[in-house]
């Protein structure tokens, strides 16, 4: 992803989140003995994709870019794997909803644009924490990097679909459902070479988002691809990711 893109929709992010969190910010030497550790999954593999449980703070999910999610419920000492009946390994995007622990939605398909690609074969839902999946949709996007749930119903989800790395292809941009993923409306379409790489809420309101979108291609015979095609760009949605507007500068 190009660097100047990061930086602008980290910076919008950050803008709205920085002001009401400086209160609550501990002092840093409160860590200063703590340290990294590994907590596996012991060879999980790369990782995209980490969700945490908002009712449980010892519940953890991992997605694996060519290895499934993992599951564990004490905080990282033991992890399970319950994706292993689905028909691909390699995970994009996790997401819990934050009003219904029990709701879990994953993206397949890695959309980290680098020399070793593993697609996807688009979303999943779970309606028991993992116990059992369902697909849901988006078949053909093969790389989805990111997933909104919106916090006041488990429902309304968001997908940021990079879409396919070796080609042009109309299932990518921001998709939008209402009904837990049973349907999706594409709500943010640039064209067939360009798809979407980030999503981010406004903290405390989810009717604002901001979408960065990614026109990039893996091409034979290279290891890493162009990363700044004139198709990218930052994009504002001030309805909960129904319309968007372009944010020009």
């Amino acid at each position: 992803m190009p660097p100047k893109l990061i930086r602008a929709l980290c910076g919008a992010t950050v803008l709205f989140a920085v002001a009401p969190s400086i209160a609550a910010t501990p002092d840093p030497s409160l860590y200063g003995a703590l340290k990294w550790r590994s907590i596996g999954p012991f060879r999980g593999g790369r990782v995209l994709a980490v969700a945490g449980a908002p009712d449980d703070r010892l519940h953890f999910y991992f997605g694996a870019v060519n290895g499934g999610v993992w599951e564990t419920r004490d905080a990282g000492r033991t992890w399970t794997p319950i994706f292993d009946e689905a028909p691909v390994g390699s995970i994009g995007a996790l997401a819990v909803a934050p009003s219904n622990a029990r709701i879990v939605y994953v993206g397949t398909g890695e959309a980290d644009m680098r020399s070793d690609i593993a697609q996807g074969v688009g979303m999943f839902r779970s309606a028991d924490s993992g116990k059992s999946w369902t697909a849901s949709g988006l078949s053909d996007t093969q790389q989805i990097a990111r997933i909104l749930v919106d916090p006041r119903n488990p429902d309304t989800v968001l997908v940021a679909a990079l879409g396919h790395p070796y080609g042009p292809n109309a299932e990518r941009g921001v998709f939008r459902s209402s009904d837990g993923g049973k349907s999706w409306a594409k709500t943010l379409f640039k064209d067939a070479d360009t798809g979407a790489i980030a999503l981010a809420y406004k903290p405390g309101d989810p009717d604002i988002v901001y979408a960065a979108l990614w026109q990039t291609r893996r091409p034979p015979w290279s290891v890493y691809p162009p990363s700044n095609g004139p198709g990218s760009g930052l994009y504002k949605s001030l309805d909960g990711g129904r319309t968007w507007k372009a944010i020009n500068g």
